[in-house]
């Protein structure tokens, strides 16, 4: 076979590969939301409208506004193992960004900027006051830029495994099939493909390398967040975040306008290395940080007891 008919092959190979991956995505059916949440069918579920969009939330509790942010690609159910608990001592509030869980999603770039935007209005929205901000990954980061813009709700945040390191590359050290997602969703077409022909044992195996111990995954929430990728555009909005990954890094540059208490956590086996970790509290004014052992990026799934831990004390102190 000569150079020019093995590169016809391969282009004809790549074609018909894009050609199965729209087919196999159109014969993916939609979720339809759950009625009520299977973890804790007490709690009601809510929607609000934010900038034209549709969010979906939780609110349990009473007592100090408590707002938790959950992780890229997962959702307020991440949180399933610490609600029950910290709602006894606050009035804690979830929510879904736009393009996870069953908020909308729309046709836009979901970058940082954006995310902190829509959180920021969310609070507006319903008018939250002397909040204390507790995220995961994204979530921490979040939390942190929206404190560094000097929200006058916000009091004090507890960033969990904030994800600014490694120009959003941090998901790629999860596993080698975290690695492939990390790295191909960011070519145009292959990018594409590769998330149209997903599968529920890729999104298994990057989860398991983001918590210490792979038990601590419900398998039903497994299965929720594979159901909830079938959602009409769903895979578009994860490729936007994660070809918009850098922007998280960059807006690092805002942190020393913080003028809240914070904390970082970090579990022992997250994915960002010592040197990023001390980057951010180099250049967080009043930041303060502690370590968990026998814990990875998914903190809330891996140890929830030293989540609640950490809020109660942190508050309780600040």
């Amino acid at each position: 076979m000569s150079p020019s008919e093995i590169i016809l092959f391969g282009v004809l190979a790549l074609v018909a590969l894009v050609a199965v991956s729209y087919v196999v995505e159109a014969l993916r059916r939609p979720p339809a939301e759950p009625g009520e949440l299977a973890w804790a069918p007490e709690i009601p579920i809510l929607h609000t409208e934010v900038d034209g969009l549709s969010i979906r939330y939780i609110r349990a509790g009473q007592g100090p506004v408590l707002v938790l942010l959950h992780t890229l690609r997962t959702q307020l159910d991440i949180f399933q193992k610490v609600i029950p608990e910290l709602a006894k001592r606050f009035t804690v509030y979830a929510l879904d960004y736009p393009g996870h869980g069953y908020s909308d999603i729309p046709k836009t770039r979901y970058d940082a900027d954006f995310f902190v935007k829509v959180v920021e209005r969310f609070i507006d929205e319903l008018d939250l006051r002397d909040a204390t901000l507790a995220g995961v990954s994204i979530g921490g980061s979040i939390a942190l830029l929206i404190a560094a813009r000097k929200n006058p709700r916000i009091v004090r945040v507890l960033a969990i495994n904030p994800y600014d390191y490694a120009q959003g590359r941090g998901l790629a050290r999860s596993s080698w099939l975290g690695w492939m997602v990390a790295h191909t969703a960011r070519i145009p077409v292959v990018g594409e493909t590769v998330m149209r022909l997903r599968n529920f044992m890729i999104m298994k195996a990057v989860f398991r390398g983001g918590v210490a111990d792979p038990a601590s995954i419900p398998p039903e929430l497994l299965k929720e967040m594979y159901r909830v990728g079938s959602r009409r555009g769903h895979y578009r909005a994860f490729i936007s975040l994660m070809r918009s990954a850098a922007s998280w890094e960059a807006a690092t540059s805002d942190y020393g306008n913080i003028e809240v208490p914070v904390r970082l956590v970090w579990g022992r086996e997250d994915w960002a290395r010592p040197a990023e970790r001390e980057h951010d509290l180099k250049l967080i004014p009043r930041g303060e940080t502690t370590t968990i052992e026998r814990a990875g990026h998914f903190l809330p799934l891996d140890r929830p007891e030293a989540v609640i831990s950490q809020i109660q004390e942190f508050h309780a102190r600040a």
